[in-house]
């Protein structure tokens, strides 16, 4: 069998991630990383061309005349199978609400029906890429978890994905789940940090780095922020680790960077209820979803 490349792409609110993947060995092709910024309710047809330079500009550079497929990381509420959008009322794809995004690619790219296009949820793709990327994981129960516009999740044991049972939450999801007077993501999110920072110092910001910097000047109310939404993590998170006797709670999204001023607070709570886990940060939650998604791929004869 000849070399088998594809796109990997990791969709977010305001950017996407793109890689090379080769799916033989299942890895990232050296220097094919892009990431892409660009505001995700503008019309459907900008922001395919968005995607569509992506595509194109990454096929270009890296010399890759064939693909052998495109997997897409992405955030739900989205029909995986199918390949529509349901995502509503979250400030992000709003127009692409009921749209197959597989057949816009495939009307761009000028692709066969059967040309392999996959789909997976974004917090999937992160948990099994962390995973598999260290045989040590492979017999751990593994929660993750990813934050930044939404809160994502999954649950995986001895290396599979559990999305049903006793042990964890419908379909593995938590960012719908009841909290305070909404849902987990709420509060747990960028739109959750932010709303709350207007709401103790009526200050607006725009992006999540404005309150990072703060707190790393010393502002009390941005320090503050962080340390309650440790509090709502752990509220949330907690009694989910406990109920999955989970060994490893792995933290990806943007706003795991910002884990020194929150993960503390997390870590309290957790010993004060007595719940041992280790707690990681990952190093490369994109490209951790880029390889997850892409083991959809790996069976996908050329």
């Amino acid at each position: 069998m000849g070399k088998r490349f594809a796109i990997g792409m990791d969709v977010g609110g305001s950017h996407i991630t793109a890689a090379i993947i080769d799916i033989n060995e299942m890895k990232i092709i050296d220097g094919s990383v892009s990431k892409v910024s660009f505001d995700s309710n503008l019309p459907v047809k900008m922001v395919m061309d968005y995607w569509e330079n992506a595509i194109r500009t990454l096929c270009k550079n890296m010399q890759v005349e064939k693909l052998s497929g495109i997997a897409l990381a992405i955030p739900g509420p989205f029909d995986y199978e199918k390949g529509t959008f349901w995502i509503k009322d979250q400030n992000k794809y709003d127009n692409f609400y009921g749209l197959n995004i597989k057949d816009l690619l495939r009307e761009r790219f000028a692709f066969d029906s059967d040309f392999p296009i996959v789909a997976e949820n974004d917090a999937i793709s992160f948990g099994k890429g962390e995973v598999y990327k260290n045989p040590e994981n492979l017999t751990k129960n593994v929660m993750a978890i990813t934050l930044g516009t939404g809160l994502g999740s999954c649950f995986i044991e001895n290396g599979k994905v559990i999305n049903s049972g006793n042990t964890v939450p419908e379909n593995g999801e938590i960012w719908n789940l009841p909290f305070k007077n909404g849902i987990a993501e709420d509060s747990v999110s960028l739109r959750g940090l932010l709303s709350n920072y207007l709401d103790i110092s009526g200050n607006l910001l725009n992006e999540g780095l404005e309150l990072y910097y703060l707190a790393n000047k010393g502002d009390e109310k941005a320090i503050k922020i962080f340390n309650n939404f440790g509090e709502d993590l752990a509220e949330i998170v907690l009694p989910k680790l406990k109920n999955f006797n989970a060994d490893l709670l792995v933290i990806g999204g943007k706003l795991a960077n910002a884990g020194d001023f929150f993960l503390n607070t997390f870590r309290e709570k957790a010993q004060k209820e007595g719940i041992k886990v280790e707690v990681q940060i990952s190093t490369d939650n994109e490209t951790s979803a880029l390889l997850g998604v892409a083991t959809l791929l790996y069976e996908v004869e050329a």
